[in-house]
């Protein structure tokens, strides 16, 4: 599933091209994703002009005139493309269920095989206060999102930091991915309580969460599988990677430690591992991380 980065990428594409123009037409080509598509939803959208956009975790917000914005969830194998009317096939693109069409000739459509993805239209004013978007925590890249903020929302939970970060009402927006970076470069265990993340351990780990996001939206975001942008390009963020999907490969925070025997006394680092915690492959280096 595309997590913060991947969505804040394609979230930058769809405003490059739709932001500030009206959508010349709408159409739906079945009932439903993950849920149904609002009533009469092509028909609200039609003649629209898109005002901005704004991304709340895994989800995307696009704001239209008349006061209504446009949530988008891209789910498992969802995409957004936009591409230039006469470079469109005349068969029908497979799997395009919703697709927007702008006055200047820019086609977006939803893309998704899976259908685990979902488009609801809220009003713009409460936003917040929809289903989906009510209970989750807070954005890891905005100035709030601090050490006491962190620590003051693991407090007492006894579950696995792991666990905890991909907990969307702790943090918004985080996924299997950027948990694993982000405990690694913070030195932090996956398997430590979350209650005991707090203190000089928060204060690693909370600029570990944004330096890694930053960086894999500068990248355009991981592709594996089937995220794209929103241009059809994909993002190189997974050629960063440090630990995830590399098990027994070298860490690179134990530079000095022998692979064949000890150095200086000290255990050798064995290399990455994966684990499973709550049905989730999580990858780390136990030499490293505490």
């Amino acid at each position: 599933m595309p997590e913060l980065p991947e969505v804040e990428t394609v979230m930058r594409g769809l405003r490059k091209v739709l932001e500030g123009r009206v959508i010349r037409a709408a159409a739906i080509t079945r009932p439903d994703l993950r849920w149904p598509f609002p009533d009469g939803l092509a028909l609200r959208l039609t003649g629209a002009r898109v005002e901005g956009f704004r991304r709340r975790g895994k989800y995307m917000l696009m704001r239209l005139s008349g006061g209504d914005s446009l949530l988008i969830h891209l789910g498992m194998s969802g995409r957004m493309v936009a591409r230039p009317l006469v470079d469109l096939p005349n068969a029908p693109v497979a799997h395009e269920h919703l697709a927007l069409e702008t006055e200047e000739g820019i086609r977006v459509g939803f893309v998704d095989p899976r259908r685990f993805g979902c488009v609801d239209l809220v009003p713009t004013a409460a936003e917040e206060g929809h289903r989906l978007l009510a209970g989750l925590g807070p954005e890891p890249l905005e100035e709030a999102f601090t050490p006491a903020v962190l620590g003051a929302a693991l407090a007492g939970k006894r579950t696995p930091i792991k666990a905890a970060l991909l907990d969307q009402r702790v943090v918004a927006g985080l996924g299997n991915i950027y948990v694993s970076e982000a405990l690694h470069r913070a030195g932090i265990s996956p398997r430590r309580l979350a209650a005991s993340v707090a203190g000089a351990r928060a204060r690693r780990l909370v600029p570990a969460i944004k330096d890694v996001l930053n960086e894999s939206i500068e990248a355009g975001g991981s592709s594996l599988r089937d995220y794209v942008q929103a241009d059809g390009g994909i993002g190189f963020f997974q050629e960063r990677f440090k630990v995830y999907d590399r098990e027994g490969q070298p860490c690179e925070r134990c530079p000095t430690l022998s692979w064949t025997g000890s150095a200086g006394g000290v255990p050798p680092c064995e290399g990455i591992r994966r684990i499973v915690q709550a049905g989730r492959a999580t990858f780390h280096c136990p030499r490293h991380q505490h």
